[in-house]
């Protein structure tokens, strides 16, 4: 990446801009911009508010709504075979546009997923984002050698933090510009998808969505974290990831500059004691176990929002935060079972609804006729093992208790018994 700013190959993101003079001489250049992304969000955030309860679900493909990262060079001939014994039929890569060289070893690794749906993250570096003729010329190579084996791209990422080099989101909004227009004038049949917020600053995605520019997503991409307030349920200024997901759908759905589709292209939550690995400080780290609930609950949470068409996790192997630790040997964590035993039941249900009380949750889906209930409560509790359920742990064991415990971890119930008759709980 163009000096000062450094990958950091422990964690997979760009290291913390140490030079702050130039990072207060970028941000004063693009004043302009940063004072046009909060005025905008002044008036479109509560607008968006009010417009939040018109917007009706969509109905989403279940098939297509699990997606997993994958880093191309890492353990390619093993990611292959994991992702087969996973059952995702998406996939998520990212390519950097300063490591053009490699868009040949990309080619070949894409060739090995077969019948995978593909989504191609490019990300930025400095040098493109100021030299739009470079970045066009990149960009066109890209589409001329992938774009019969990828289904979307995703055209930059994170443009709300400056290491990863856009001071503002018109800076975005022109490279986002560059690739539009060569889908336009000779790549018509691809699928751009954009934005590329981190985190809940909506106030950035605003700007990305409300603008002068003459361009158009294919759907909206989000990086929507939430691992610094813990659980998924828990709420930052008093929004839970349901709700952050409702709001954002609203601006996707007042937006004319995008079609209504939705994708959330990365999240996951650190992993303690994989220091440097892990992309965030201890604090914000939790163990293998909680990651694994977390990881589920998210994937829970958006799929009853019904309004998220796809989730990629962030990622497959990786020491600090993936299904695979790849430190020694590659050694499967607890949530490679987990996410495989999720992706076994729902990639082909039908959702019906989600039950709330009292913080306790109940998912419900029909899958071939037959109703799936998810159990999770963020406070434990029991309930009966009746003779009507076929109870199974987050990893997919048989649980024939007489009472089954009902906490952080969900367990699947499969009812026999007829679709509209009650559950009753302890």
């Amino acid at each position: 990446m163009k000096a000062p700013f450094k990958w950091d190959t422990y964690s997979d993101q760009p290291a913390l801009l140490t030079d702050k003079t130039y990072k207060k001489k970028m941000r004063q250049k693009e004043f302009t911009s940063l004072l046009k992304t909060y005025l905008l969000a002044l008036f479109m955030l509560p607008f968006a508010l009010l417009a939040m309860p018109f917007v009706k679900r969509k109905e989403i493909d279940s098939s297509q709504f699990f997606s997993m990262g994958v880093d191309f060079e890492r353990n390619p001939q093993e990611s292959l075979s994991f992702l087969n014994e996973l059952g995702v039929e998406s996939v998520l890569l990212r390519f950097k546009l300063w490591e053009m060289d490699k868009l040949g070893d990309l080619e070949t690794f894409i060739k090995g997923l077969t019948n995978k749906h593909i989504t191609l993250k490019i990300l930025q570096d400095r040098e493109h984002i100021e030299d739009l003729h470079l970045l066009e010329n990149d960009l066109e190579l890209i589409f001329k050698t992938l774009h019969t084996s990828v289904n979307i791209y995703e055209i930059g990422s994170t443009i709300n933090r400056s290491k990863w080099g856009f001071f503002s989101v018109d800076e975005y909004n022109r490279f986002y510009q560059v690739a539009y227009d060569l889908q336009q004038h000779k790549f018509p049949k691809i699928r751009l998808i954009g934005s590329g917020v981190i985190d809940f600053e909506y106030h950035f995605t605003a700007h990305t969505l409300f603008n002068f520019f003459k361009y158009h997503y294919n759907g909206v991409a989000s990086l929507l974290y939430v691992d610094r307030r813990g659980a998924p349920e828990n709420t930052q200024m008093g929004f839970t990831l349901s709700d952050k997901i409702a709001l954002l759908s609203t601006l996707v759905w007042l937006s004319p500059k995008t079609s209504n589709e939705l994708y959330i292209t990365e999240t996951n939550w650190p992993l303690s004691g994989t220091a440097p690995y892990a992309p965030t400080s201890e604090k914000e780290c939790v163990s293998e176990d909680i990651y694994s609930d977390y990881m589920l609950r998210f994937h829970y949470l958006a799929f009853a929002s019904q309004q998220v068409d796809s989730i990629a996790w962030h990622q497959l192997i990786a020491a600090g935060y993936g299904l695979v630790d790849n430190r020694d040997d590659l050694h499967k964590r607890k949530a490679f079972a987990s996410y495989k035993f999720m992706v076994q039941n729902l990639k082909n249900a039908q959702f019906l609804r989600l039950d709330i009380k009292r913080g306790y949750y109940i998912l419900q889906c029909l899958i071939d006729e037959q109703l799936l209930q998810i159990h999770w409560s963020l406070k434990p509790t029991s309930l009966i093992n009746e003779a009507s359920f076929e109870a199974y742990s987050s990893e997919g064991e048989r649980i024939e208790d007489e009472e089954l415990s009902i906490g952080s971890s969900p367990l699947y119930i499969f009812i026999t018994q007829a679709v509209g008759e009650k559950v009753n709980c302890l």
